[in-house]
């Protein structure tokens, strides 16, 4: 069912809208609009979007939707902050679906994802140790993962490669979904988790950061 005009007139909290390329998951490359939303309830320790946590403008879902038919591209990925911690983020999606799009969401996997319109693809975090919000896992989520989504889990030491290869055989992850390691930017060296991966014969995906690489994460790009 089409998102009503009521929804589509519901508030939201905006950080900033941007046209880039996908840095992450299996679109990293694509020519993508970035909806970052303002908010977040967690603190993780490699935070890099730590601006998006308060402020922001107050908009509507359609204004978000008009802005991002400006940009003239057909990916579109919802971010922030974190994203499901305001409650109009969910007819954004489906309002972004409705209007065509190839819609991801980037969520730190503490907060419910089972509302989410299923023709968005979920970009799941879970949090390792290192992020100090290992407590804040919403382990409930991974029984609702399609083949669709995928889980990011961001490394900074061995501690937290061993985590992750245990969670990742506890709920047989990557059976459920695609499956991305990335080191903490300065923390773990990329080819140390390369060659652990080939090393343990992971059913991974190793990623690199792109928009780092390229722009040395400056905001908007």
């Amino acid at each position: 069912m089409a998102v009503s005009l009521a929804d589509r007139a519901a508030k939201l909290r905006l950080t900033e809208i941007f046209a880039s390329l996908q840095g992450e998951s299996t679109r990293v490359g694509l020519p993508t609009v970035f909806v970052r939303l303002t908010g977040c309830p967690l603190r993780c320790t490699w935070c890099d979007t730590a601006y998006a946590f308060q402020g922001g403008e107050a908009s509507t879902v359609q204004t978000v939707i008009d802005e991002v038919a400006r940009h003239g591209l057909q990916h579109v990925c919802v971010t922030g902050g974190e994203p499901l911690a305001q409650k109009s983020c969910l007819p954004l999606l489906s309002a972004l679906c409705d209007d065509g799009y190839s819609v991801s969401l980037e969520t730190s996997g503490a907060l419910d994802i089972a509302g989410v319109d299923p023709r968005v693809s979920r970009i799941m975090d879970l949090k390792a140790p290192g992020s100090g919000e290992v407590d804040k896992n919403r382990f409930e989520n991974i029984a609702c993962l399609r083949p669709s989504d995928e889980v990011k889990i961001v490394l900074a030491d061995e501690a937290d490669y061993q985590w992750a290869c245990a969670r990742i055989a506890e709920y047989d992850l990557a059976r459920r979904c695609t499956v991305l390691l990335s080191p903490v930017a300065g923390d773990l060296a990329p080819s140390t988790l390369a060659d652990w991966i080939v090393r343990d014969r992971l059913p991974v995906r190793f990623q690199l950061q792109l928009h780092k690489v390229l722009w040395n994460d400056a905001r908007g790009r």
